[in-house]
């Protein structure tokens, strides 16, 4: 059973989560690995399906000196990578006024291979321009 300041956590939680949704945002909640649940993608060229799952993200620079946030997925078992170019950020920063949430920009990287799967475009690495994570960002309805 939950104590009053349990429930308080919880309805004010709740009330924030509803605030940002109304601002199209996505905020932060709960465990990387779970931002977002798997998926499945269909190649719209031959039919193959995809099973997709989200695993973390981290700063490009500290692994492969890359000036992105590179967010990892798992498709059909294999480790995929997609890179967001740092600039994509920054630029969203000076239009929106606020930052990208890491949720965000893992919605962001799995629209993006999302896209890429359906092309049956399969590869172990992908990099994202700022001009694309701008309309991704777009498409999926992020301010």
């Amino acid at each position: 059973m939950q104590s009053p300041l349990q429930w308080d956590i919880e309805a004010r939680r709740s009330q924030a989560m509803t605030a940002a949704a109304a601002k199209g945002m996505i905020p932060n909640e709960g465990a990387m690995s779970e931002f977002m649940g798997p998926f499945d993608v269909t190649s719209t060229l031959t039919g193959e399906s995809y099973q997709v799952r989200f695993s973390h993200l981290w700063n490009g620079i500290a692994t492969r000196h890359s000036d992105t946030v590179d967010t990892k997925f798992l498709v059909d078992g294999r480790a995929t990578i997609v890179g967001l170019a740092h600039t994509g950020f920054v630029q969203f920063r000076a239009r929106a006024g606020r930052d990208l949430s890491d949720r965000e920009a893992s919605f962001v990287a799995a629209e993006y291979l999302r896209e890429r799967l359906q092309q049956e475009d399969e590869r172990a690495l992908y990099d994202v321009s700022a001009a694309e994570l701008e309309r991704l960002i777009e498409k999926i309805g992020i301010h």
